[in-house]
């Protein structure tokens, strides 16, 4: 056994012997006036005095040109050895020649309040009510470091005031980084039951404000990795609403008939982002492992211990078709009823089906598998030139695709409440549509979906990742 094992590290060292070794020189950097030369160089596959095969080394380089542009912070990258003169033969020299991106936003916000374009299309008859407008101040590398500060005021259907700063790396090895969240939101109307899978809502008749949200946040984040995230959050959550919802309208919004909630939550969230293109990815996978633990606390209003897990793998079969396989689930480990507003399983955020954008489940658990199935139709560049005054935007890169979706999915809600009938069941829905993906990180998607109840419609979802 001993004999076998020598020969077969021989065999290995030779097989390295026998391919071509290069190590890296120098690496110089371009382009980046703003952000941090060491930023840069965080994100690549390879640093100084590395050695590595030559036949890895453009795999590397292109790598390193998407682990760059998924920090948002360039619109262009190009990576790749150049003339060395004075290097020897086995050296090389890499040029990271980068276009960086428009980092302030001072966003005038008009919104809608509602959680698709769908919903307040048709179920909201296009109510005006029904929209957020004021301003937004976003910087996503203030000092150059990939940091990002966000300061907004809203108004109309959210009265809303938040800040939030984070600071990727505080350590010289950028490991370790830091983020601070506050907001505080108001609203005249509240989603306060769910009735026949829909939202119900009411409105003060005075006008007055009947239900506010406070939440502030600390959190730590460690990256060892170029893929690998933990993050660590404390927070602290305030709400209230009227007496009237709490005592006649719905007592289990807060359990108990209370009309005030309040807890701190600790929270640890494991990443793998091994994706290609975050916003639209057509090859790699995701993972998220998120263990929320509410009430942590001696107010007595939470007590929960959620898991929230999510696997995406996505492949690229040729240069136009690629498929992406998504799954999530939610997992309650405390199980009794919980507060009707933090009873969510299916209808918010990514946690959605196909041909279900009018509905939501409510329960402890769920679990989807979505699957899509993408061809490129288009993939061109529209230049705007002069009419456009910022050189960032000057230039939109366009690609349009024909997806075709299928989803399943499954809502387990034990303390079944009103006359929810989608829960307790298996959901399917699916359909065609068109993506449309501008510049790196901007989707609109048109889609025409149905689910298994043979309702059919159109449906638009716009992501600009801001």
């Amino acid at each position: 056994m001993r004999i076998f094992s020598v020969v077969c590290l021989l065999c290995v060292q030779l097989l390295l012997c026998a391919q071509e070794l290069v190590y890296i020189e120098d690496i110089v950097t371009e382009g980046n006036r703003k952000t941090r030369t060491e930023i840069l160089l965080r994100e690549l596959r390879f640093g100084v005095g590395d050695t590595i095969l030559l036949t890895l080394l453009d795999t590397f380089c292109l790598e390193s040109e998407q682990l760059l542009l998924n920090t948002s912070l360039f619109n262009k990258v190009q990576i790749a050895p150049v003339p060395c003169p004075d290097c020897p033969a086995e050296a090389r020299r890499i040029r990271v020649l980068v276009e960086e991106a428009w980092y302030l936003y001072p966003i005038p916000i008009f919104e809608l309040a509602d959680r698709n374009f769908n919903v307040w299309w048709v179920d909201q008859n296009r109510s005006m009510q029904r929209i957020n407008f004021g301003t937004e101040f976003a910087h996503i590398n203030i000092t150059g470091r990939g940091d990002r500060l966000k300061v907004g005021a809203k108004y109309g259907y959210t009265h809303n005031y938040a800040f939030r700063y984070s600071l990727p790396y505080i350590n010289k090895k950028q490991t370790i980084g830091i983020s601070t969240d506050v907001s505080f939101a108001r609203n005249r109307e509240l989603n306060y039951a769910t009735d026949g899978d829909k939202q119900l809502f009411y409105r003060d008749e005075d006008g007055e404000f009947v239900y506010s949200r406070f939440r502030t946040m600390l959190g730590l984040t460690w990256r060892p990795g170029l893929r690998t995230f933990h993050y660590f959050n404390v927070s602290y959550f305030q709400n209230r609403i009227s007496d009237f919802i709490a005592s006649e309208l719905n007592p289990k919004f807060f359990l108990d008939g209370r009309n005030l909630q309040r807890y701190v939550a600790l929270s640890y969230e494991f990443v793998y982002d091994g994706r290609d293109v975050r916003p639209y990815p057509l090859n790699g996978k995701y993972v998220s492992l998120r263990l929320v633990r509410d009430g942590v606390d001696n107010f007595g209003d939470r007590d929960a211990l959620t898991l929230h897990a999510y696997y995406d793998q996505y492949f690229s079969f040729s240069p136009r078709w690629s498929l992406g396989l998504r799954s999530g689930a939610k997992a309650s480990f405390v199980r009794c009823p919980q507060p009707y507003n933090d009873n969510r399983a299916m209808g918010f955020g990514r946690n959605t089906l196909h041909g279900y954008e009018y509905y939501i489940m409510d329960g402890l658990d769920m679990g989807f598998l979505k699957s899509n199935l993408r061809f490129l139709l288009l993939k061109n560049e529209i230049e705007f030139g002069k009419l456009v005054p910022i050189s960032q935007f000057r230039n939109m890169p366009v690609k349009i695709y024909f997806s075709v979706n299928s989803d399943w999915g499954y809502v387990n809600d034990p303390f079944l409440r009103r006359n929810n009938n989608l829960v307790n069941q298996p959901l399917w829905g699916g359909g065609i549509g068109l993506d449309f993906v501008l510049f790196f990180d901007k989707v609109i998607q048109v889609e025409y979906s149905m689910n298994h109840l043979l309702e059919k419609g159109l449906f638009l979802h716009i992501n600009m990742n801001l």
